[in-house]
């Protein structure tokens, strides 16, 4: 009786549960679509992380600089002071930005519990000085600056030597030593390979390089050719190209051999770490920070806070306007649903009235109408899923445009590694990424908007059923004369 009774009513009001479902549907539409931009805005946020740290990185782990240590660590050249002039050229290895951290320190954090995999790299910056001895003072170009920020420079000087006869040409670039044993992760996984062919695992100590393809074409380097660092010739077997933006570094080298340059056995720069549930990323920070002392620990969550430009915008904009926007609404179609429900159980009081009168005790004409009520939710909830994935699938058809800038600051860094001098951040804050949105619709969500039509159903019946209760059968007879 309750299922024949509320099929003919459901059929026989269909415009009046139209409205109530349609409010719903608004609601629940709007939060799924809340919902989904604030998932795109996290993966856009994750995908600013790759490009500076590589694919697969959810965190980094590195040990800020000494600020004393690095002013008096000035890089110092030795040259032959004889009057010919003769060529010459001297190199100066040094680890960028950053305290080393031991070898060991790796193993370590891939141990901590939710580590899937954790890798170390070696972030190096090469200051090279060619050119004729004499004296003579150092002028600096006027687009050193310039000529850095685009092609991925290190932040180091950048011009010639004259006066007296002298002519010396100094140029910084930036080197990243990899683990050949775990190439899927870390800042060389942000590049694909255009030219050439990558690192293998047997190339743990070979002295070969992969080279950007910015700088490549700014040194006239080609596959097969050699690079010399420091008096080591590496053989440049492959270009790669970013993905997005600037590459994270100039050359890319086994990790053993940049040790060897910067003079830096069994240290990194950096952890590339890896979660095993990327939902358990702050606990896995957590554990790290508390069990390695003296690492700082970096994740896409902090990398949000320096983010500026339309993606931290709109992403403002989508976590605070968006929530208390979908909150709002909520209350609003809860409470029309509400409203519309009780208005629809006054004009049926003869209706009820008169079942009343028949036999029916408030409570069974209570749970009629609630039942009535739930499924104008459900309705409401089906609808509004429909329409919150059609939202989103347009937003993903669009996919606008949205420009983030990493502003550099204090933190972890290096290539790959976070916001130190010379590292991702000064190429992130010299060249935007565009990243384009995307609007995913999560499992959650979904079952998000069932809970909340089903809510909407409960609290809309919770109004009808009590203005249902209050009805007397002498309503009926008042109702009729």
């Amino acid at each position: 009786m309750f299922f024949t009774y509320l099929r003919r009513e459901l059929r026989r009001r269909r415009k009046a549960a139209l409205v109530i479902a349609m409010g719903l549907a608004l609601g629940i539409a709007l939060v799924i679509t809340v919902n989904s931009v604030s998932a795109g805005m996290q993966q856009a946020q994750g995908k600013v992380l790759e490009s500076l740290y590589g694919l697969g990185t959810d965190m980094t782990v590195t040990k800020a600089a000494d600020p004393d240590s690095s002013s008096a660590d000035r890089p110092r050249f030795r040259f032959d002071a004889r009057g010919d002039e003769k060529e010459q050229s001297s190199d100066r290895v040094m680890v960028q930005g950053f305290q080393s951290l031991k070898s060991s320190v790796v193993d370590q954090v891939a141990g901590q519990s939710g580590v899937k995999e954790a890798v170390g790299g070696l972030s190096l910056v090469v200051i090279k000085v060619n050119g004729q001895f004499q004296r003579g003072e150092f002028q600096q170009s006027p687009d050193s600056g310039n000529r850095q920020r685009g092609q991925g420079g290190s932040g180091g000087p950048q011009g010639t030597v004259r006066g007296g006869g002298a002519d010396f040409d100094i140029n910084n670039f930036t080197v990243y030593g990899t683990d050949v044993g775990h190439l899927d992760l870390g800042p060389l996984t942000s590049s694909k390979i255009t030219s050439g062919k990558g690192f293998t695992s047997a190339q743990g100590n070979a002295e070969v390089a992969v080279l950007d393809s910015a700088y490549a074409k700014q040194k006239k380097l080609t596959v097969g050719k050699t690079l010399t660092i420091s008096g080591t010739k590496f053989e440049v077997i492959g270009i790669a190209t970013a993905d997005s933006g600037s590459s994270s570094a100039n050359v890319y080298i086994p990790l053993k051999q940049a040790q060897t340059l910067a003079d830096a056995k069994d240290e990194v720069t950096t952890v590339y770490v890896q979660a095993a549930d990327s939902k358990k990323i702050d606990s896995v920070k957590s554990a790290i920070q508390k069990n390695i002392s003296g690492t700082t620990v970096t994740t896409s969550s902090d990398l949000a806070s320096t983010v500026s430009g339309s993606l931290s915008t709109a992403s403002d904009l989508a976590t605070d306007v968006g929530k208390w926007l979908s909150i709002a609404v909520l209350v609003a179609a809860f409470l029309v649903a509400g409203l519309l429900t009780s208005s629809a159980v006054s004009r049926r009081v003869r209706e009820f009235g008169t079942l009343k009168a028949l036999g029916w005790k408030s409570g069974r004409v209570t749970r009629q109408v609630m039942g009535e009520a739930i499924v104008n939710g459900l309705i409401g909830g089906a609808l509004g899923i429909a329409l919150g994935l059609g939202c989103a699938y347009l937003i993903t058809a669009i996919s606008p445009t949205l420009e983030a800038t990493v502003g550099g600051g204090g933190g972890a860094g290096g290539p790959g590694g976070g916001f130190g001098p010379g590292g991702p951040a000064l190429r992130a804050a010299s060249e935007a990424l565009h990243i384009s949105l995307q609007a995913p619709v999560e499992v959650d969500t979904i079952v998000l908007a069932v809970v909340l039509a089903v809510a909407g159903g409960l609290v809309a019946g919770t109004f009808g059923g009590w203005r249902a209760s209050r009805l007397r059968p002498a309503d009926a007879l008042r109702r009729v004369e």
